[in-house]
């Protein structure tokens, strides 16, 4: 990814736009988790019930410390010794958190990107990032720029062109409280 196309997304997000952009899997929409009302443009851009939630996503763990209320030492070492990584955690919402991100649940889901592409995107726009799968609710998510713009067209604001991570299914989660995964890679 250049530095232009990386700063001309960035600003997109600041402004409370839509960008898709690659990840661990698949293509992923992103936009500023604490813009309400581009996650709610993005949740009817993709047909998604407000009640499943978002994962947020962020280059460094520092960037996620507003998001989660920490657990006991020890389980918070077993989720920080996977990051970054390809697993997203599901750890107890901080109060501050919105509940168009939460879903309306008591936990967010969290990750630290190992992704290259995502994570300077993270990096760019000096924030954590929601990170949805690129694709309208229900259908497979978009594994290439074409396969963005043949679901979306010109509903989002930018595409950030990119290699996909070498994962063939979205990240696993876990419950950081239980260990439980949630849902399998």
């Amino acid at each position: 990814m250049n530095y232009a196309a990386l700063a001309e997304a960035a600003s997109i997000i600041a402004q409370g736009g839509i960008v898709a952009y690659p990840t661990e899997s698949c293509y992923g929409l992103g936009c500023d988790p604490r813009c309400n009302a581009a996650i709610r443009r993005l949740l009817r851009l993709k047909r998604r019930p407000r009640d499943l939630g978002l994962i947020v996503i962020a280059a460094h763990i520092d960037a996620l410390a507003g998001y989660f209320v920490p657990l006991e030492a020890s389980r918070m070492q077993r989720v920080e010794a996977t990051w970054p990584g390809p697993v997203t955690w599901l750890l107890p919402a901080h109060p501050a958190t919105s509940s168009w991100v939460t879903g309306g649940h008591d936990t967010v889901a969290l990750r630290v990107t190992d992704h290259p592409g995502a994570a300077a995107l993270c990096r760019h726009t000096r924030r954590a990032l929601i990170s949805t799968s690129a694709n309208r609710h229900g259908r497979a998510p978009a594994r290439s720029v074409a396969a963005v713009s043949r679901q979306f067209g010109t509903e989002i604001d930018y595409v950030l062109d990119g290699r996909l991570g070498r994962l063939k299914r979205p990240t696993q989660i876990r419950d950081a409280r239980t260990d439980t995964v949630v849902r399998a890679a």
